[in-house]
């Protein structure tokens, strides 16, 4: 395991985090999410940090990731919906068609960018529909469960495809530097202790 390889699982984790947040409260961490939906843009980035920006920006992402290792009572939901995310990007990465629609749709996306901002309603919304059109028709599909009256509400929805989208490009990015699902079992201890390395550095930079 390589610190690399954890600050893609971070990604991952942050992602399904805050999706799990808006299932539950119909709200998040903003700038973590920020952070999140940035990533997705960053196709060419120089490296692993640039795609997040900064370590800081996946504190939440190791967090999570620490409590999951090591907890003995972890969230099973966002354990649940990484697992089912890094099968789904393994699904998509068999289909050339809807790789080139993803493609083309984040780059619509980002002319909204250069055009709203970021965070502006418009971008959530096409990246939301970007996801549905891909993503949601393949097997298996990624159940995010909470709150139903958070669920009925369109821009809460829209806003959990989002990170789910996120989550799917830090899972392309966890297998291309060679991460694997057996892996988290097996180096389970040495993954939380280089997340810990990770979060505190990240810590120290922020003050």
């Amino acid at each position: 395991m390589t610190e690399e390889r954890v600050l893609a699982l971070a990604g991952l984790f942050q992602a399904c985090a805050l999706a799990q947040q808006l299932a539950n409260e119909g709200r998040c961490d903003e700038a973590a999410m920020e952070a999140s939906v940035a990533s997705v843009f960053r196709i060419d980035a120089p490296s692993v940090v640039g795609v997040y920006g900064n370590i800081s920006n996946v504190r939440l992402g190791l967090r999570t990731l620490i409590a999951q290792l090591d907890e003995s009572s972890p969230d099973m939901s966002v354990t649940r919906m990484t697992v089912t995310v890094m099968r789904l990007e393994r699904s998509l990465s068999s289909r050339a068609d809807l790789l080139e629609k993803l493609q083309q749709g984040i780059i619509a996306a980002q002319r909204q960018v250069e055009h709203f901002g970021q965070d502006s309603s418009q971008v959530n919304s096409r990246l939301a529909e970007v996801y549905a059109s891909t993503l949601s028709i393949l097997k298996p599909r990624v159940m995010v469960s909470g709150n139903p009256q958070q669920l009925q509400q369109t821009a809460v929805v829209e806003k959990v495809r989002t990170n789910l989208l996120a989550a799917v490009r830090s899972a392309v990015l966890w297998r291309q530097l060679g991460g694997r699902q057996w892996q988290l079992l097996l180096y389970r201890r040495q993954c939380s202790m280089l997340a810990r390395g990770l979060l505190t550095g990240a810590t120290l930079d922020h003050r």
